[in-house]
C-alpha cells in the first residue's frame, strides 16, 4: 500500500505543478507560436552566381543557406523555415515566426565580409577601422562560431572553430599577435577587439566580460563572415498569421470537443475504470502543456505551429488507444474468474508489450521526420515524440496508480 500512496503523491504533485504552469499571470511561461499563428518575417534572397562555375553553384547555394541557418540558430529562432529555390536563378527563402522585419534584415541581410586586423593603437573604446592592419584572417577562415560558457570561471565566451584550411595561416598570424589586441570588423565596422592570449590555430574562444545576448551576437556576426557567395535582398516582408484568430478558435474548440467525446465514451463503455482513464488523461494534458512552455526557458523551446496541435491530438488518441488495450486485458482476466485486483495487474502485465512495441514504432517515426524533415514536419515530430512519451507514462503509472490505490 505504501509504494502506490507515494506514487499517488507524486501524481498529485506533478498535477499541481501542471495547473500552476498554466496560470495566465506566469508572463515568462507563453507558448512560443510559429509563423502561422504568431506571424513573422519573410526574406528572399538573390544569389549572385556570375564569378561561380556552372557545376559548382548548387553547391555554393547550399554552403550560403548552412550558413544563414547557423546565424538564425544562434539566436534561437523556433522552427525557421530556410529553403532553396532555383528558376531562372539561384533564391534563399527565408521565413522567422515572431521576428521583427528589421532585425531579420540585420540578421540574413548582405552584410558578409569579416576582418581580424592588427590593433596599432591599443584602447578600451571603440577602434577606427583606419587604426588597424591587415593580416590576411577573414570570415572564410572561420568554420563557426557558438556562445558558450568557460568551464572554469562560468563566464559567457564565444568559441569558435577554424577551416581545416586556414589552420597553419590562423597560427601563424596570432603568433604575432600574442599580447596584442586584434579586432573584428564587419564590412569595416567595429565589432570587438579581444587579445590574443596565444596562438590559435584549430580552435579558439573570445572571452572580455560579454553578457549572454552579446556572445549571441557576436556568434552571428562571426558566422555571418563566411558566406561562399554574395546575397541580395529581393524581397522583404512581414507577414500576418495565415491563419487568423477565427481559424485558430477553431482548430482549439475542434481539440477541446474531441476531448470531451473522448472522456464521454470512455466513462460510458467502462465506467468507473473510464472515468479513472479520463482523470488520468487530464493529468495527461496538463503535463504535455507544462512540457511546452518549460521549454520555451530554453533557446530551443517548442513552437506551437498547426502541425504541432496535430501532432498533440494525435497523441492524445494514442494515450486513449494505451487504456483500451489495458482495459480489455482486465476485462479478459475477470470473465477467467479473476480477483478484481488480480485483473488489475495481469491487465498492465499482458498489455504493456503491445502498448511498449506500438509507441516504439511512432517513436521511430518520429526521429526519421525529425532528421530528414524541415520547418513544421520536424514540430509535428517533436510534439508527437513527446506526447507518446508522456501517454505511455499516464496510462501505465498514473492510471495503474489510481487503480491499485482505489480497489485496494
Amino acid at each position: 500500500m505504501n509504494q502506490p500512496r507515494a506514487t499517488l503523491w507524486i501524481i498529485v504533485f506533478l498535477t499541481i505543478a501542471a495547473i500552476i504552469i498554466q496560470l495566465p499571470f506566469l508572463k515568462q511561461l507563453q507558448f512560443r507560436k510559429g509563423l502561422d499563428l504568431a506571424g513573422g518575417t519573410s526574406i528572399t534572397l538573390k544569389a549572385d552566381m556570375k564569378n561561380i562555375p556552372i557545376s559548382q553553384r548548387d553547391t555554393a547555394l547550399t554552403a550560403a543557406k548552412n550558413v544563414i541557418e547557423r546565424r538564425v540558430n544562434v539566436i534561437g529562432v523556433s522552427e525557421p523555415l530556410i529553403q532553396t529555390a532555383k528558376a531562372q536563378d539561384y533564391r534563399i527563402i527565408v521565413e522567422l515566426p515572431g521576428v521583427p522585419l528589421q532585425e531579420a534584415m540585420n540578421l540574413v541581410g548582405t552584410k558578409g565580409k569579416l576582418e581580424f586586423r592588427e590593433v596599432l593603437k591599443a584602447t578600451s573604446s571603440a577602434i577606427p577601422y583606419e587604426d588597424t592592419k591587415e593580416t590576411g584572417l577573414t570570415g572564410a577562415d572561420l568554420k563557426d562560431a557558438t556562445p558558450a560558457f568557460d568551464s572554469q570561471t562560468g563566464q559567457p565566451i564565444v568559441s569558435f572553430r577554424m577551416q581545416d584550411k586556414s589552420q597553419d595561416k590562423f597560427a601563424k598570424a596570432t603568433q604575432k599577435l600574442i599580447g596584442k589586441q586584434m579586432a573584428i570588423f564587419l564590412d569595416k565596422q567595429y565589432i570587438s577587439a579581444p587579445v590574443v592570449q596565444s596562438s590559435i590555430r584549430d580552435s579558439g574562444q573570445i572571452t572580455g566580460g560579454f553578457t549572454i545576448d552579446a556572445t549571441k551576437q557576436l556568434a552571428t556576426y562571426l558566422n555571418a563572415g563566411a558566406l561562399p557567395i554574395p546575397l541580395s535582398v529581393l524581397s522583404s516582408r512581414t507577414v500576418g498569421p495565415t491563419l487568423g484568430l477565427s481559424s485558430l478558435e477553431k482548430s482549439l474548440f475542434a481539440g477541446v470537443l474531441g476531448f470531451v467525446i473522448i472522456v464521454l465514451f470512455m466513462s460510458i463503455l467502462y465506467g468507473r475504470l473510464g472515468i479513472l482513464a479520463s482523470v488520468a488523461l487530464i493529468i495527461y494534458v496538463l503535463i504535455n502543456l507544462s512540457i511546452f512552455k518549460l521549454s520555451n526557458l530554453t533557446p530551443y523551446g517548442i513552437t506551437l505551429t498547426l502541425s504541432g496541435i496535430a501532432g498533440f491530438i494525435l497523441s492524445i488518441g494514442m494515450a486513449v488507444d494505451a487504456n483500451i488495450l489495458i482495459f480489455e486485458r482486465m476485462k479478459e482476466e475477470e470473465r477467467r474468474g479473476r480477483d478484481k485486483d488480480v485483473a488489475i495487474e495481469l491487465g498492465f502485465s499482458r498489455a504493456f508489450p503491445s502498448i511498449r512495441d506500438s509507441n516504439i514504432s511512432t517513436l521511430i517515426t518520429s526521429a526519421v521526420l525529425y532528421n530528414f524533415g524541415t520547418g513544421p514536419v520536424r514540430g509535428f515530430a517533436l510534439v508527437l515524440a513527446i506526447g507518446v512519451l508522456v501517454s505511455m507514462f499516464s496510462a501505465i503509472v498514473v492510471t495503474r496508480t489510481f487503480l491499485r490505490f482505489i480497489y485496494k
